[in-house]
């Protein structure tokens, strides 16, 4: 942060753990506010995730329909899962979620950015990569008590998804974005195998 943002800046006057499970790490704070005044702040602390836009030869992508409990439907989304550690390589676990997930290999990945889904009570950040050269190894590998259905679709018809209300997911719905863009032409990826 630079000094010009100082008159937005809260500071952290004490805090304590509410809850901590195997997902969710939740805190509330006392926050000194610029103004002088004080709030309480409740946040979730998570190690962070990826999510992997992976293009088939032929243009299309994968995607996944999962039953999400907080939502109690299907969403559609992308590949995606958090970092099994606080610190693991990011990349690495792009690669794991792809194959556990999908049963496919990537020969090559690019890194796009970043994306924080849930600024307001959450420090989640997710990564977002995009692969291809794909390969199909047949076998998923889901962890237990995952269950996911992968289809494919052209970027017109998950597009389409998305303007329909279909696709809801906000890390999802950014990879649309990014996708649009770098198909366009209008967004550059750096390759690496």
């Amino acid at each position: 942060m630079s000094d010009k943002d100082d008159h937005l800046v809260e500071r952290k006057l004490h805090g304590e753990e509410i809850f901590k499970g195997k997902l969710l790490h939740a805190f509330r704070d006392t926050a000194l506010l610029p103004d002088g005044s004080t709030a309480t702040r409740e946040y979730i602390v998570h190690p962070g995730a990826v999510v992997v836009i992976p293009l088939l030869d032929d243009g299309r992508v994968l995607l996944e329909r999962q039953f999400r409990y907080p939502m109690g439907r299907v969403m559609i989304e992308f590949p995606a899962g958090k970092l099994d550690v606080q610190g693991e390589d990011r990349l690495a676990c792009a690669r794991r979620e792809l194959l556990e997930e999908t049963g496919y290999t990537a020969r090559e990945w690019a890194h796009a950015g970043e994306l924080h889904p849930v600024i307001s009570y959450s420090t989640e950040f997710i990564d977002i990569w995009f692969a291809r050269g794909l390969s199909d190894g047949g076998k998923r590998s889901l962890d237990h008590g995952e269950f996911l259905d992968v289809f494919t679709a052209t970027p017109q018809e998950l597009l389409d998804l998305c303007r329909d209300g279909k696709v809801t997911d906000a890390k999802t719905l950014s990879c649309a974005l990014w996708l649009q863009n770098v198909l366009s032409g209008a967004w550059k990826l750096d390759w690496r195998s």
